[in-house]
């Protein structure tokens, strides 16, 4: 039984040892500095290091009780945050003093950045679902992205210029029933046109057959059509008539009543001379 007790003394001896080596003899070693660049032993700042490590977990652990209140959690939220300076602080003199760079090698620290950064302040565990925090975790909302000149080139095709339109047959059934309406409302407008442009169709008529009547004198137009052969009007003729129906035509179609009573006043005046 004795055997037993001193055994068991032997290993609580030999775990404060440990310990104490651990944490260090004497009182400045026993604390950790305030500083990192106070530490000029590689072994002592990669020990703090590993304390360091050791309290954010802990912290991190402990922000995940969304009961705490918001005031303890956002408490926690800082201490973890400094906690993580202090560690980066320590792995810049982990490196200065020859030792390997944990930046690179060590994975890093969980947490979610404001507006979906990476490093600066951190939200933790349950701190993230307080008020006003998961606003600013959501990350910014993608600026949409101006489309370059190539990409519009690579957009046109031959749909662009309309070369594809009839292959669906769509588009020639809407214009078929579409063409009688069409042809309905243009025949609709030609009337109109022509009525109200009648008066001067015809004294521009008039004045062409004014002009065509001396030239019928001299053929022998006062003769009678009987066995006679008929006389077919020469080229300046032709060319007159010809004149004469166009001008008619812009008369009926552009002319005013008023233009065209004038028109047919100047005719027959003409004609009475």
């Amino acid at each position: 039984m004795a055997r037993n007790v001193e055994k068991a003394q032997n290993v609580l001896n030999r775990l404060l040892a440990k310990r104490q080596q651990d944490a260090g003899q004497s009182g400045p070693r026993a604390r950790r500095p305030f500083r990192a660049s106070e530490c000029d032993d590689l072994a002592d700042a990669d020990r703090w290091r590993a304390s360091i490590l050791r309290d954010i977990g802990a912290k991190v652990m402990d922000i995940q009780n969304a009961g705490l209140g918001e005031g303890r959690l956002r408490d926690l939220n800082d201490e973890i945050n400094k906690l993580i300076r202090e560690k980066g602080h320590w792995e810049r003199r982990i490196k200065e003093l020859g030792g390997p760079d944990y930046a690179k090698a060590a994975p890093a620290v969980g947490g979610e950045g404001q507006g979906g950064r990476k490093g600066g302040y951190k939200y933790f565990g349950a701190a993230r679902d307080l008020p006003g925090v998961k606003e600013l975790l959501e990350p910014p909302p993608a600026k949409p992205r101006k489309a370059t000149r190539a990409a519009l080139v690579a957009r046109i095709n031959a749909d662009y210029f309309g070369f594809r339109d009839e292959d669906g047959g769509g588009l020639v059934a809407a214009e078929a029933a579409a063409e009688p309406a069409r042809s309905s409302r243009l025949a609709a407008e030609w009337r109109a046109r022509a009525g109200a442009g009648g008066d001067a169709l015809a004294a521009a008529l008039a004045v062409g057959a004014g002009e065509f009547a001396p030239a019928a004198a001299a053929a022998g137009g006062d003769e009678e059509m009987g066995d006679a052969a008929p006389t077919l009007p020469d080229t300046a003729a032709i060319e007159a008539r010809v004149v004469a129906r166009k001008k008619a035509e812009l008369l009926a179609r552009y002319a005013s009543p008023a233009l065209a009573a004038e028109q047919a006043r100047a005719a027959e005046l003409l004609h009475r001379k």
